[in-house]
């Protein structure tokens, strides 16, 4: 006998039902892309313990007879294509006929649904895949979908979701990025009696981003719209300033589908070019309207990847709509007249000191010269201050030569030990708002705070929820009372979020390390020669006094025999 033998039904439909259902999130996903497609103007989502126990989507769409009810649960049965070469004209979200015997398949599913010229409903029940019961039922016009006990007959792949909270973590972002282009509709998420996400229809792109993103990043956002070459780009773009230590917040769309394309993440951040620190993403939402014959969507069973006829057209034309939008807003906000040449310095405005993670520089490379007696990294003597340059050096004068300190770094090492050794001997002095800041987020962002709050009182920032995504800031740090509260918080969000907990000394380092970098003197603040003074004697009495906690060095020599050999005052 053979070795190679034909898989049950059973086994290659689970199989199949893999490919397709990753996690709760992915059944949401499809669920409202037929809703979608129904033509729902509202759609009403609720889920139990992260979607593991209950899913239930349901639409006012155009519904489904008795037979379509019965066809649906069939694999390959659609309404959207008939042949391959429809494939190359589709702008449904949905096309396969997967969707729902792939649910079906791994769990035990009900689907009611009436259609407007029928007076009555039907109900089926699906249970493993296979067709338990068929009934009239009274229902209200469209469909509802109810998923219970997902994964119940495939144990392996139940063990490998994650925790309730993360699968709903899941599902909110799910249901922000469907959602988003489709303002005409109006979406509601709830968790058992919770509404965790609600989405009114509007008339703007822009109330919609305030919904999910908050009303301030909202406002800020730069509109962006140009058509080259047959694509239509559209979308929104954060200033520079305004950027995460996560892509999570970069949505693009591809005929208004939800993508995840590397191709494109990659023109976006090649858009912002050096605004960006490496390692940083802006809040961005980029729409591409292109031929459907130019785009494959049946590239991956979950639809969320897509492959177009020329990538590099396509790459290019996303990178320089996003380039030109940022430098036109730039150069709108920048219109001064052209400086004299010996005002070079204030041509080129301030230094901005970026706010989030350095890397650390390589070793000096400085012209190779004669060998001289090793002088210590420590500041030993006290340097006379010459004064600032570009509002951000400090220059200084010691025995040796110039000495250049970094006023950013410098005050980030001092605040962060101070914040350290109060940390570490539990005497961290907090100090309460007269006026407490107020601060907003979007619902999953706000979904981290809510669950982090108490981790962050060790720090001794103690916040207190407002409703809805506003928190109010109630004490903070004494040393920290100046700082910008919502950006420092959108800062630490990706840390708690990475880590968990706070717990361990590399976690708590990372965030004293933040909080330092947000308390500290800015670059391009001008200082008094007495701050430039006491700031510079400070170095001597930290620990650490070469780097800044992020690896930055604080400070540099020249030598006078660096100098003397600039000037050929020696060979």
């Amino acid at each position: 006998m053979g070795l190679i033998r034909i898989l049950s039904e059973k086994v290659a439909s689970q199989i199949a039902a893999g490919e397709v259902v990753e996690r709760p999130a992915s059944v949401v996903r499809e669920l409202m892309d037929n809703s979608i497609d129904a033509g729902a103007t509202r759609i009403l989502i609720k889920i139990e313990n992260g979607g593991r126990n209950l899913i239930r989507v349901a639409d006012n769409g155009a519904g489904m007879d008795r037979d379509d009810l019965l066809l649906c649960a069939e694999r390959h049965a659609t309404s959207k294509i008939n042949e391959l070469s429809d494939l190359f004209s589709v702008r449904t979200l949905g096309f396969r006929g997967e969707a729902v015997p792939s649910i079906a398949a791994i769990s035990r599913m009900v689907i009611t649904s009436r259609t407007p010229d029928q007076l009555a409903g039907f109900r089926l029940k699906l249970q493993g895949g296979k067709i338990k019961e068929i009934e009239e039922t009274g229902a209200p016009v469209g469909t509802t979908v109810e998923v219970k006990d997902l994964f119940f007959n495939t144990p392996a792949r139940k063990k490998f979701l994650r925790s309730a909270p993360t699968e709903t973590d899941h599902i909110v972002d799910t249901l922000s990025r469907i959602a988003l282009p489709f303002t005409a509709l109006s979406f509601r998420l709830d968790d058992r009696d919770k509404t965790l996400l609600s989405l009114p229809s509007v008339d703007s792109d822009v109330s919609r981003l305030s919904a999910l993103f908050g009303h301030e990043v909202a406002g800020l956002m730069i509109k962006m719209e140009r058509e080259i070459q047959g694509l239509r780009l559209s979308g929104y773009l954060s200033p520079p300033e305004w950027d995460r230590a996560r892509g999570d917040h970069l949505f693009v769309y591809v005929n208004r589908r939800s993508v995840r394309e590397r191709l494109l993440t990659h023109a976006v951040i090649e858009g912002y070019g050096s605004r960006l620190m490496k390692g940083r993403y802006p809040y961005a939402v980029i729409f591409i309207e292109i031929d459907p014959a130019l785009v494959d969507v049946n590239v991956h069973p979950t639809k969320q990847e897509v492959r177009f006829h020329q990538n590099r057209l396509v790459h290019e034309a996303v990178k320089t709509v996003v380039e030109e939008t940022l430098r036109q807003k730039a150069a709108a906000l920048f219109q001064v007249p052209a400086p004299a040449s010996d005002s070079m310095g204030e041509k080129f405005g301030r230094i901005g000191e970026p706010i989030g993670g350095y890397t650390v520089y390589p070793a000096d490379t400085t012209i190779a010269r004669e060998p001289e007696p090793q002088v210590p990294l420590m500041i030993k003597e006290i340097p006379v201050v010459l004064g600032q340059l570009k509002e951000t050096y400090i220059l200084c004068e010691t025995k040796e030569g110039l000495l250049l300190v970094d006023q950013h770094a410098a005050h980030e090492r001092r605040v962060f030990e101070k914040l350290k050794k109060s940390y570490d001997s539990a005497t961290l002095e907090c100090q309460p708002f007269l006026i407490p800041p107020t601060v907003e987020f979007s619902p999953s962002e706000s979904r981290t705070i809510l669950k982090k709050m108490g981790e962050l009182s060790q720090l001794g920032i103690t916040l207190e929820h407002f409703g809805g995504g506003t928190f109010v800031v109630r004490s903070v740090p004494n040393i920290l009372v100046d700082v910008q509260w919502e950006s420092f918080l959108r800062e630490v969000l990706p840390l708690l979020e990475e880590q968990g907990a706070v717990k361990g000394d590399q976690m708590v380092e990372r965030l004293l390390a933040l909080m330092a970098c947000h308390g500290a003197i800015r670059a391009g603040q001008r200082l008094s020669k007495e701050e430039m003074i006491s700031l510079v004697e400070q170095l001597d009495e930290v620990e650490v006094p070469t780097n800044c906690p992020h690896g930055r060095p604080v400070f540099k020599r020249v030598s006078f025999y660096e100098i003397e050999k600039m000037f050929r005052r020696v060979l």
